[in-house]
């Protein structure tokens, strides 16, 4: 069977599973989200699998993934986890609130949705559903693109759970959030999460989203965040990514801010088989600011895809993006920048940058950059770099006294830590600065505990390096 027959295969397979289990699917929701689950299921059937004929996709091919056979589930296939057991997620010296999701499905031991003593509601999205219905429907799938994108359509017409975030207006979270998604299952799992998070006006949050595998199993995660910034509102959103070779994931976010918003994504990819990181940012209200920016690192034959698209809708706002990759033997990268400046938009400063390094010959990055301006008073750049470690720096560290090999690791993590020192909260920036450091050096895989707490919290990871010597 071809490529295109096997996306057909699979398409069928999917509109058949979703007409056969409607009773399923939905099951004791609002009449407008079942709507929404039909028009959506349709223009996935119109639409189909993306392919590599497609501009969006000729780097990225799917065919391996959307191949193998997956198991689909329209409820907790494990209830009464505890999650702990199973899985430790803590940042030493950084207090979160942690909400775990566990194959897709809300696992934590108390209540499904919390109300903190500040009025900020957080918890499964199927719960908030029932106890906020004129919350939700005034948010829900008003900021995403399912009628172009085929991912989105089908997450809309299968989505179950997910994590659901309303901060009320005025309100500074002052303990972070921090929502970890786990895949630990027998069978190949395809998953559909679906997260929607809401700060009010002048409010503050700072979200940090994990995804993990603990097996060596195949999964297709299908996840779709949608992101609304009221005016004034700060939002730090973290995106840790550490998933075995076996596993597709599908990241879509959509970022939509009103006036004097201020968001900063950071995507951190350290494994996976085929990542995709499709962000979309819409700076809808003047004085708005938006960063995005990613560091991956990846080896063998792993695949990661970072698309970003920043619409700058109205005046006077600014945008950054800095994407920083290391790909080592056969893997491979995409980078597609997008920046989208409209008519109306005059006096906006937008800039976009993405580097690269290369450690052999047959790892490769395609990065396509983009402005499309169609104001006159504005300030805009952007850039590309593809290239191999400097042998000049490589000299100078060698002269003094380091190995070949601690200097290669020294200029790759001098390299990503200008992305790593983006991130403003110290503790988690010291853990991931560790996590960096382990996977520079080849020890950092998926085990039976959280990377971010693998080892002692007290526990540093040094290069044998003599600072005194350079």
């Amino acid at each position: 069977m071809n490529k295109q027959n096997k996306n057909i295969a699979l398409k069928n397979k999917l509109i058949n599973l979703f007409e056969e289990n409607k009773n399923l699917i939905f099951k004791n929701e609002p009449q407008y989200i079942s709507n929404l689950r039909n028009q959506a299921i349709e223009k996935f059937n119109q639409l189909g699998f993306p392919t590599t004929k497609m501009e969006g996709w000729r780097n990225t091919d799917l065919t391996k993934a959307l191949s193998k056979n997956y198991n689909y589930f329209f409820s907790s296939i494990q209830d009464n986890v505890n999650v702990e057991e199973l899985f430790k997620c803590e940042i030493h010296n950084f207090d979160t609130d942690i909400v775990s999701f566990l194959n897709g499905f809300y696992v934590n031991g108390d209540s499904q949705l919390k109300t903190m003593s500040d009025g900020t509601v957080v918890g499964s999205l199927t719960k908030a559903i029932e106890q906020y219905p004129e919350i939700f429907e005034k948010y829900y799938n008003k900021n995403v693109q399912s009628d172009k994108n085929a991912f989105v359509a089908l997450n809309t017409a299968f989505a179950q759970d997910g994590l659901f975030i309303y901060v009320p207006d005025g309100v500074e979270v002052n303990k972070a959030i921090q929502m970890v998604s786990i895949i630990n299952h027998n069978e190949n799992l395809f998953i559909q999460n679906r997260n929607l998070i809401i700060l009010g006006k002048n409010s503050r949050l700072t979200l940090v989203h994990c995804d993990d595998s603990i097996n060596q199993q195949s999964s297709f995660n299908n996840s779709v965040t949608e992101i609304f910034v009221e005016e004034n509102a700060n939002l730090d959103h973290y995106k840790l990514q550490n998933l075995n070779n076996d596993s597709t994931l599908i990241n879509s976010t959509f970022v939509h801010q009103k006036s004097g918003s201020n968001a900063s994504t950071n995507s951190i990819t350290l494994n996976g088989g085929l990542i995709r990181n499709d962000t979309f940012v819409k700076l809808n209200g003047q004085l708005c600011d938006a960063n995005v920016y990613g560091v991956y690192l990846m080896d063998k034959t792993q695949h990661i895809d970072n698309h970003v698209f920043i619409d700058h809708a109205e005046p006077n706002c600014s945008s950054n993006e800095l994407f920083k990759g290391i790909l080592d033997e056969d893997a491979t990268g995409v980078f597609n920048g997008h920046i989208l400046v409209r008519r109306n938009a005059q006096k906006t400063s937008a800039f976009q940058s993405n580097k690269n390094i290369l450690l052999t010959d047959t790892a490769s990055i395609d990065t396509q950059p983009f402005l499309e301006i169609y104001a006159d008073d504005v300030k805009c750049g952007h850039g590309a770099t593809v290239g191999q470690l400097d042998t000049e720096a490589m000299f100078y560290l060698r002269s003094r006294g380091i190995t070949e090999a601690n200097a290669r690791l020294l200029l790759m993590y001098a390299f990503a830590a200008e992305v790593i020192n983006k991130i403003s909260i110290k503790p988690l920036r010291d853990r991931i600065d560790d996590m960096v450091k382990k996977r520079l050096r080849g020890e950092l895989s998926i085990c039976d505990k959280c990377v971010l707490h693998c080892g002692s919290p007290e526990k540093e990871i040094h290069f044998d390096i003599d600072m005194s010597k350079i």
